[in-house]
């Protein structure tokens, strides 16, 4: 017996004829006399009782109408809920984001995304970009931003951003009429740091044992917005984004161009390649893909 079968009978239950039934169903009476037939056979028992003006159900066969109509509803509404999905109507999305980058770059998108897909929930984790992709890796999250070079064995990815990290000092600061610093001067300099599980943390630290020198951290934090100021407070220098660094205050922060080596700051879209994505993650990487690298492609 399938759903099929139960559909039929509930049918001709509901019309007290195999006609009616059939002509709702658009079959022929034949056929959905026969799928009853391989019911009654299938249970051991009679479902209806056929007199010259219609069918009656029996005893057993209210007792199984009673349950088949309960179930023939559920699988319409199973088979709707499918079909928004499919159609992406509606769904959940993980999603995990750096506190730099989602204000900067998501605000407008989810905008737009939310009024085209309303019924699609989106579930923001904001966290290091290290964290982010160590989340995407295990599972727990469907997809991540994160800064490049990642696992190519791993992950899929597009990317939507390619900058270069710029130097934040105080007015005052000797380097503040330079024109551009090269990363050896810092050498002495006392360093305002992301911390050890942003990516930007491990990558500024790597340039500069490069350069020949140990980078003096003096302060750590999570937060842009609270390294920009501790710059302003003349507390150290820092490193960040150029993205980040236009919403600055030019009067109170020196941002300069940094060379010899300038560090590239690359974004990615990551998702698992062994890891199924729902219909409404595939629409969401669609989405935003054009958009994103439409705004990269302008700069």
């Amino acid at each position: 017996m399938d759903i099929r079968h139960l559909n039929y009978f509930v049918e001709v239950a509901r019309h007290k004829s195999f006609t009616k039934a059939a002509q709702s169903l658009h079959i022929t009476q034949p056929t959905i006399s026969k799928m009853v037939k391989n019911i009654e056979e299938e249970l051991g028992v009679t479902l209806f009782e056929r007199t010259a003006k219609q069918v009656e159900l029996t005893d057993a066969g209210q007792i199984i109408f009673n349950q088949a109509q309960q179930i023939v509803k559920s699988f319409e509404n199973l088979s709707a809920e499918l079909t928004d999905i499919m159609h992406i109507k509606k769904g959940k999305i993980r999603m995990g984001l750096p506190p730099m980058i989602g204000a900067h770059f998501f605000p407008k998108v989810l905008g737009q995304f939310h009024a085209q897909y309303p019924q699609i929930a989106m579930e923001l984790i904001e966290d290091g970009a290290k964290k982010v992709e160590q989340a995407v890796e295990n599972g727990s999250l469907d997809i991540g931003v994160v800064v490049l070079p990642l696992k190519e064995s791993v992950f899929h990815s597009f990317t939507f951003v390619r900058e270069h990290l710029m130097l934040l000092v105080h007015p005052t600061h000797p380097f503040a009429v330079k024109s551009a610093v090269r990363l050896a001067e810092l050498e002495k300099e006392r360093f305002i740091f992301f911390r050890e599980d942003f990516a930007l943390h491990d990558r500024i630290l790597e340039e500069c044992i490069r350069a020949g020198f140990h980078p003096r951290v003096m302060y750590r934090s999570s937060q842009w917005d609270f390294i920009s100021e501790m710059v302003a407070a003349n507390l150290g220098i820092a490193l960040l984004p150029q993205t980040i660094c236009r919403d600055l205050d030019a009067a109170r922060i020196t941002v300069i161009p940094l060379i010899q080596p300038a560090i590239p700051w690359h974004l990615a879209m990551v998702w698992r390649k062994d890891k199924y994505l729902s219909f409404a993650a595939r629409e969401w990487l669609r989405f935003t893909q054009s958009l994103l690298q439409q705004g990269m492609n302008r700069l």
